[in-house]
């Protein structure tokens, strides 16, 4: 799978190319990352990208421009895949989401905008999608560009073991149950015996609890999703109201 990024910052992208899990599905030709600049789309002497906004306001917006010349020099070298780029007002981004990416195994052209703002005109013409990673506002869509790219590739097929993706939070439609290792006892915190017990089915029966505790608990809101779709069983469901949920 092929990602190219348009950024002001290619530095910033070392952690994902060269570190981890991501470096070592990167070498093993799993992805493969372009790093490309838009002022070198730019023919002025201070390699302009951006400019102050119409009708007033604080701040500078990234100009059409160079970021429509760097599209077109990405496409030409052989990218044809869907253009996203990262803002607040964007669709969350979901493990669904993730998956789907990763299922069409398209190829990903990633815009990062910084200041206000990206041009208008740049985006309803160039931009296939707009993502977001939560109602909070960050300096530029590198980080967001990085996280899409970090969970799109562990999800590829041999870039971590499946048992681990596919039991991952998330992926089962709810939060992950607590984990523990050595030692057993950690200043004076001792680790669940159940755990210790090398008893399969209850280890299983526990952790399962425990995720839909912790789900309840903190995110309610998957514990809806995963009734309405079928995911919770009878044993799931009598557990959860003996913690108080009421099913709808």
């Amino acid at each position: 799978m092929r990602f190219d990024v348009v950024t002001l910052f290619p530095e910033i992208f070392s952690a994902v190319r060269d570190c981890g899990i991501t470096a070592r599905a990167r070498k093993r030709g799993l992805w493969s990352i372009n790093l490309w600049n838009p002022r070198e789309a730019t023919h002025d002497t201070h390699r302009t990208v951006d400019d102050r906004p119409f009708g007033g306001g604080p701040g500078m917006v990234m100009m059409a421009e160079p970021l429509a010349q760097t599209i077109d020099f990405i496409r030409a070298s052989g990218n044809r895949g869907r253009v996203v780029s990262f803002a607040p007002n964007g669709e969350r981004l979901t493990d669904a989401r993730v998956r789907a990416f990763v299922e069409s195994r398209e190829d990903l052209v990633l815009v990062c905008g910084r200041y206000e703002g990206i041009d208008e005109r740049f985006l309803s013409t160039y931009v296939d999608e707009v993502v977001s990673l939560g109602d909070f506002v960050l300096s530029g869509g590198e980080l967001p560009a990085c996280a899409l790219i970090d969970a799109v590739v562990r999800q590829l097929p041999g870039a971590i073991k499946d048992l681990s993706a596919s039991d991952e939070s998330f992926a089962t439609g709810l939060l992950d149950a607590p984990h523990y290792t050595r030692p057993e006892v950690w200043r004076g915190q001792g680790v669940p015996e159940v755990l210790l017990s090398g008893h399969h089915a209850n280890i299983a029966d526990w952790t399962r609890k425990e995720s839909l505790a912790l789900t309840l608990r903190t995110r309610p809101d998957l514990i809806k999703i995963a009734n309405s779709s079928g995911r919770l069983d009878r044993a799931d469901k009598k557990y959860l109201r003996s913690l108080g949920w009421r099913e709808e």
